[in-house]
């Protein structure tokens, strides 16, 4: 389901897949970004997301 909240908001999901200080910093860049450029950045962020839940279940699975 996270997988599908990066889509619309990465974020969000960066947030909740454990990562606050990524998701803060990722949000300062992510909404001028969408305001600027009309949305053309915005796969790159999704992409970001998707990379960090999948290390984040990735940890959890391996027990770190």
């Amino acid at each position: 389901m996270n997988y599908v909240l990066a889509l619309f908001l990465p974020p969000l999901s960066i947030l909740l897949a454990g990562r606050p200080f990524v998701a803060i910093i990722t949000f300062l860049i992510w909404v001028p970004s969408i305001l600027i450029s009309g949305g053309l950045g915005h796969p790159i962020f999704i992409l970001l997301a998707w990379v960090l839940i999948y290390q984040a279940r990735e940890d959890r699975r391996s027990g770190i």
